[in-house]
């Protein structure tokens, strides 16, 4: 007769109880014989900087140090451990970490390990309507910063340094998933039932069982498909452009090699933001129409820095006519500058932008997605798996964080009070508190976006008095610094 894998967790191993178990009850170290090389307790799929937090966040805590643990990447981590750039060049995928997040990062020894030369706090903020600029809302914070930029390879290569340091686990990078199945009926090793779990079959043909499948596998993610969990969104019909910026030096003492404040424009299109990097760099996130996407990334360099310069001080209608351009942004501007007045003021709008790192300039298309739920039978998913956000709140990987984060303290708990990890009544626990808070902040973001995505003329007056008017009412400032910092209720 073939024992079935219990949903009961063993509290002297990582294990279900099992009836080999009950007649091992005498000795204290008993653990299952099943093939333990192909069985873990928690297969996380992705290495991107949400998997590999999820992973260190695990071995970190003292209660579920001891489970067994695999990660199944489709790249080689050995690139991305080796990841360095020279102090004057930085990466175009750069992410804004709320102080929320730093702490999480902190507490599992990860922060420190980062590059902290290549960081930048930012601590103030100045977002204004593109169509309106007299429509402003700003932000300050001095300790802590209202956020750090980092680059997502710093990050990654902190987190493989960190579980270097931490009780090893199967890694299985330069592997692709080539399904992903109910576990086998029986075992013809022991005769367990595991056909409650996920059976993963390797590209390399391995195939490995998961008590807690983790999808940290993207936008496709091949889990939340295994899972048959729908997603609901659409596509903005917009993509992000990116670039890795030199700005001019500062006027004022205090501020130079140090780019303090963050600058976004909301311009009908999409927004444009500049975001601080250490040594008068900047990193650009530039929200347009895929066709005017396609045309910045044509541009010669210097015509390219002179729309990035154009987009922060001209007004649309002149923006317009310049992107229409096949060539000579560069005159265009100076022209324009010259006959508008345009004052250059760095309180006010970015620094002059003087080159673009070479190379530096991509586009991604923006799309909005949210599962309709994080969490199956012995399934869980975190980051970009469960849901997409628009860029312009800057939100994306913190949320991927907080679900991480989230995530780790179901498992936790449910070790700790002697649970099954992939009991959904257990997981139920990490999708009620992220469900709801994430789809929040993606109706924040998409709102947003339609709202300022409008040029007429009513809309425009009433937008732009409902910005003025937050900006004066302090309490309602902290509150949204508070939502953004992921330190709100």
């Amino acid at each position: 007769m073939k024992a079935r894998a219990s949903s009961l967790a063993c509290r002297i191993c990582p294990y279900p109880v099992t009836s080999i178990h009950i007649r091992l009850a005498s000795r204290s170290f008993a653990t299952i014989t099943s093939p333990k090389s192909d069985v873990f307790d928690v297969v996380c799929i992705g290495g991107g900087p949400a998997g590999l937090t999820l992973l260190t966040a695990l071995r970190s805590s003292p209660l579920t140090s001891k489970l067994k643990l695999a990660l199944v990447e489709s790249q080689n981590l050995n690139s991305a451990r080796k990841w360095h750039l020279p102090p004057d060049q930085f990466a175009n995928r750069a992410s804004s970490i709320t102080p929320t997040s730093v702490d999480f990062l902190l507490k599992n020894g990860v922060w420190s390990l980062l590059d902290q030369a290549r960081l930048q706090p930012y601590h103030q903020m100045r977002v204004w309507d593109g169509l309106d600029d007299s429509s402003t809302i700003s932000f300050s914070s001095s300790s802590p910063p209202i956020a750090t930029m980092t680059e997502n390879p710093n990050l990654q290569r902190a987190l493989l340094q960190r579980i270097t340091e931490l009780p090893s686990f199967s890694i299985f990078d330069s592997t692709r998933v080539a399904s992903i199945e109910p576990g086998p009926s029986e075992s013809p090793q022991d005769s367990l039932d595991f056909s409650s779990y996920p059976c993963v079959t390797l590209s390399s043909g391995q195939r490995i069982l998961a008590r807690l499948l983790v999808g940290a596998d993207g936008l496709t993610s091949p889990v939340r498909t295994f899972a048959g969990i729908p997603t609901r969104g659409w596509d903005y019909e917009r993509h992000g452009v990116v670039a890795t910026l030199r700005l001019s030096e500062s006027k004022f003492y205090y501020r130079r090699n140090d780019t303090v404040t963050a600058f976004q424009r909301f311009l009908p299109s999409g927004p444009i933001a500049l975001l601080a990097l250490p040594r008068n760099h900047a990193t650009l996130v530039w929200t347009t129409t895929p066709d005017k996407a396609a045309k910045l990334k044509s541009l010669e360099d210097e015509d390219f820095v002179a729309m990035v310069n154009a987009a922060f001080r001209l007004e649309n209608v002149d923006l317009e006519y310049m992107s229409g351009l096949k060539d000579g942004q560069v005159e265009e501007l100076s022209w324009r500058c010259s006959v508008t007045g345009v004052q250059e003021d760095e309180v006010r709008i970015p620094r002059t932008v003087e080159s673009v790192q070479q190379g530096s300039v991509s586009s991604f298309p923006l799309r909005y997605r949210q599962a309709d739920s994080y969490t199956s039978s012995r399934v869980a998913l975190v980051g970009d798996a469960a849901h997409t956000v628009h860029p312009l709140a800057g939100q994306g990987l913190n949320m991927g964080l907080a679900d991480v984060q989230s995530l780790a303290n179901t498992i936790e708990y449910t070790v700790k009070h002697g649970g099954d990890i992939g009991d959904e009544m257990y997981l139920g626990r990490y999708n009620s508190e992220m469900w709801m808070q994430n789809n929040r902040m993606l109706g924040v973001t998409d709102k947003l976006h339609k709202l300022y995505g409008v040029g007429w003329g009513p809309l425009i007056g009433v937008r732009s008095l409902g910005l003025k008017m937050v900006d004066q009412i302090s309490p309602l400032k902290g509150w949204l610094m508070k939502q953004a910092g992921g330190i709100g209720t």
